[in-house]
């Protein structure tokens, strides 16, 4: 099998000491962090669009990417060569996962059956190596968003032959999964919003998007795929108003449409900055409600209002991450997917690498701070005493449901409030401080 990667040797951990820049500095995948190998703890995810699709264009100008299998004009044997690309740089960079959209690995046809021929043939050439090379599917999804046909959105369109497409598009997107034995199918609702109410019929959109997912639910359980269901939380983009704008958002959704036993969240870095939020909290409202499934793990530039999706460096937003992960008590059958790409400007084939090994250094050293922030206690011992009112007294007969207005009313009429204390947020976020720089 032709090698594209030719510059670069399968990646091995050094330690901090090293100026390699084609070597691991803190990931060590065998090194135990709360009772887990480090691989087994972050899980970490090739996403196949930005590694092995993306091109570096941007709305200014053309791709600036060199790889191996730019020259190649024929639409399957580029797809060939690209799986083929995939595998060699997973083995390489010492990654067990990978994501994908079904048509990021095959294109599409002159028809819906031409598409699931190319899909198909593609599918059994990644069985293959799969088995070769012994790697799994963290999740599969549909791209349901580049195609002129889904303008108006793919379930939320007011096209029903559209809708019947979507539909159609699904379900070989399951079943591709779950021969492939995925561990979760993502639902990533491109153009599921609107951009004006004036030609909207929000109620019935949602009403449609809701017949969708429940349609999946079925489906998938008449084959027999076993794997999590996901939404991914998205504001924004790529219209003004998207219906899963946020983790609370979506959770509303699935309660109303009783669909929150079957589905879980995908949360975003990015995306949690689009909604004004950051990735610890979107992690913490998924975390409350047993809803956190996966997570896509990249930063964006606060100062700009797109997904800019960059690799993951900053070491304090992924301690805050994984310590909410780790209260959590781990992402289940989810991953850490690195649903990042390399910058316009880092166009060389050994930047990809380099990219990664950022990223994934940055979340083993986050994960190694948070555990013994966690381990500690400071933190979680504030937090338990800032809250002790409601465990004896008062408090706790309103948190065993034994209080109502009346009591409550009764209780405090004649009596003082007591002191309120202090926060003391600065020296909160200053322990995290000490857990970071002590290391």
């Amino acid at each position: 099998m032709k090698e594209y990667f030719c510059n670069v040797q399968k990646i091995k951990f050094e330690g901090r000491e090293s100026k390699n820049p084609l070597a691991f500095k803190y990931y060590d995948a065998e090194e135990m962090v709360g009772g887990k190998k480090l691989k087994d703890q972050l899980r970490f995810t090739m996403s196949y669009w930005h590694t092995l699709t993306a091109s570096g264009a941007d709305p200014f100008g053309v791709g600036t990417y060199v790889r191996e299998w730019d020259a190649e004009q024929d639409p399957m044997k580029l797809a060939k060569m690209r799986m083929e690309a995939a595998f060699e740089f997973m083995n390489k960079i010492d990654i067990d996962y990978f994501a994908f959209h079904d048509r990021d690995i095959a294109p599409e046809g002159k028809s819906l059956e031409e598409t699931n021929r190319n899909l198909d043939e593609i599918v059994d050439l990644c069985e293959g190596l799969m088995k070769k090379h012994n790697k799994k599917l963290l999740w599969g999804t549909a791209n349901m968003f580049t195609n002129p046909r889904f303008v108006h959105g793919a379930a939320t369109t007011c096209n029903a032959d559209v809708f019947a497409y979507a539909a159609a598009q699904v379900k070989k997107a399951i079943e591709v999964t779950n021969r492939l034995d995925g561990e979760n199918y993502v639902f990533w609702g491109g153009r599921e919003g609107y951009e004006t109410l004036l030609n909207t019929n929000m109620g019935l959109e949602q009403d449609n998007l809701a017949r969708f997912f429940h349609m999946a639910v079925d489906y998938a359980q008449k084959i027999g795929f076993k794997g999590q269901f996901l939404i991914e939380p998205k504001p924004k983009e790529p219209t003004k108003h998207q219906y899963d704008f946020d983790t609370a958002t979506v959770l509303g959704f699935l309660r109303k449409y009783d669909l929150d036993k079957y589905f879980k969240v995908n949360i975003e870095a990015n995306h949690a900055t689009l909604a004004g939020h950051t990735y610890e909290h979107e992690i913490a409202v998924a975390g409350i409600n047993g809803a956190l499934g996966s997570l896509d793990i990249n930063q964006g530039d606060p100062n700009l209002g797109w997904d800019t999706d960059q690799f993951p460096t900053n070491l304090y937003d992924a301690v805050l991450a994984m310590y909410q992960v780790l209260k959590c008590g781990g992402i289940a059958s989810g991953g850490l997917n690195f649903d990042s790409k390399v910058r316009r400007a880092s166009f060389e084939a050994d930047d990809l690498f380099i990219a990664y090994i950022a990223g994934m250094d940055t979340f083993a050293q986050g994960v190694k701070i948070a555990q013994k922030l966690l381990d500690g206690g400071e933190i979680e011992n504030f937090v338990k005493e800032r809250y002790s009112s409601f465990t004896t007294g008062i408090g706790k007969d309103i948190v065993e449901g034994k209080a109502d207005f009346e009591s409550l009313e009764k209780y405090i009429i004649n009596k003082d409030v007591s002191a309120n204390k202090s926060g003391r947020q600065e020296m909160l976020e200053a322990i995290v401080n000490k857990y970071i720089l002590n290391d």
